[in-house]
């Protein structure tokens, strides 16, 4: 039923998109997979290993404000190739340069192009598909979080044969691949496009910053999206500090942690075009509470690595869902509105590295860390109840036809 539906939009479009999202996915994430090898060569505190790891996460969600309208007015291919180059460019710089920490944090700033790609995978493929499918296309091209699997496998393995500089000149060429792949898959203009114009074209900036509901999908996304990056992030630190697993070992775990979250989240919007996006919000926030508390126990690996395993698979799951939300009611200006939405998530992937790193000096503990995103999660799911019972049973079909 899936594949039938994949077959009615222009699916190249959306291959395109996945890819683009992928590769650069595991691009903005690569410091991050190294970031044991890293604080170990400048022997960082907790404090800077956090904001090592979320610089780039605070580049990818400032620019993915500046991306996300670009994208809506020169047309997402060209703004997706351009951000393939500066990539490569970012790469570049890690390779030859990064010879000290302040380096290395500007590395990261340049490498938040990567985390850009966000704004012009998902709009590529809301306008290939139909409003009834827009939960599982979406889905399907932002299931290139699951680059996180290969920075966080790959990258480890990579640096403890020719070193952390080095994988970052490795790395240029599955980017410079996706920029030739790109450009001949993805056309200037995808089939839907112009069906939806009359719709969304009239929604200018102005008027979606004006809309209360948009700043309420960002606080959602910042939760969802930033927790599992900021996770995805951390975690081979976390892994590595918290339990002794050396580096590759760091990265294995945190590999399938990602992975799980991945694979979720078009499981999430295509649920979410059946069930409601907002009723299925109602399970993944209270789930995720009650694992963060769980996981703030610090319990041994065996029972922690589980309770990882789950917080990052809702996480991925409510991202898909968040979106499906998303698509319904910005159809006509998905440039503009992932973009900011999009730059929630990116600000909240930076926080949590930052607050874990920050607390785990000042507590000397990382369970404080897991306690607050744990109560993050429980004002989330709060304001879905709240926004549930304001707008009525009527909300989702209300959005749908907007």
């Amino acid at each position: 039923m899936r594949l039938q539906a994949l077959k009615i939009g222009h699916w190249p479009s959306l291959l395109g998109a996945w890819l683009h999202f992928e590769v650069s996915f595991m691009v903005w994430l690569l410091i991050g997979a190294m970031g044991v090898a890293i604080a170990q060569e400048f022997d960082l505190s907790a404090t800077e290993k956090g904001f090592l790891v979320g610089v780039p996460l605070l580049g990818g969600a400032l620019l993915r404000i500046v991306v996300g309208p670009f994208a809506d007015q020169f047309g997402a291919k060209r703004v997706g190739l351009g951000i393939l180059g500066l990539e490569v460019v970012a790469l570049f710089l890690g390779w030859i340069f990064g010879d000290s920490y302040v380096q290395m944090l500007g590395v990261g700033l340049l490498l938040g192009f990567a985390g850009a790609s966000f704004a012009i995978a998902l709009p590529i493929a809301s306008l290939a598909y139909p409003p009834e499918h827009q939960g599982l296309a979406m889905g399907v091209a932002a299931i290139g979080n699951s680059g996180v699997l290969l920075a966080t496998f790959f990258g480890p393995r990579i640096a403890s044969l020719i070193g952390w500089h080095g994988t970052f000149g490795v790395m240029i060429i599955p980017v410079v691949i996706t920029a030739l792949v790109f450009f001949f898959v993805v056309p200037n203009r995808t089939g839907f496009a112009n069906s939806r114009k009359g719709a969304g074209a009239s929604l200018s900036i102005r008027s979606i910053l004006q809309q209360p509901f948009l700043y309420w999908l960002c606080f959602l996304y910042g939760v969802t999206f930033g927790g599992f990056v900021g996770f995805s992030s951390f975690l081979p630190m976390f892994f590595h500090d918290q339990y002794q697993l050396g580096i590759v070992m760091a990265g294995t775990v945190t590999a399938l942690c990602g992975l799980a979250g991945s694979v979720a989240r078009p499981m999430g919007g295509y649920l979410a075009d059946r069930r409601g996006g907002i009723n299925l919000l109602l399970v993944v926030f209270p789930l995720s509470t009650i694992l963060s508390v769980g996981l703030s126990g610090l319990l041994p690996l065996p029972i922690s690595l589980p309770l990882m395993v789950l917080t990052l698979l809702f996480l991925g799951f409510g991202n898909g869902v968040v979106f499906q939300v998303v698509s319904l009611r910005f159809q006509g200006r998905m440039g503009t509105a992932s973009g900011f939405i999009g730059a929630a998530g990116g600000i909240g992937g930076f926080l949590l590295p930052v607050w874990f790193g920050l607390l785990k000096d000042l507590t000397g503990t990382y369970a404080s860390g897991f306690l607050v995103f744990g109560l993050l999660t429980g004002l989330a799911a709060l304001s879905v109840l709240v926004m549930k019972r304001c707008l009525g049973e009527a909300m989702e079909p209300t959005l749908a036809q907007e």
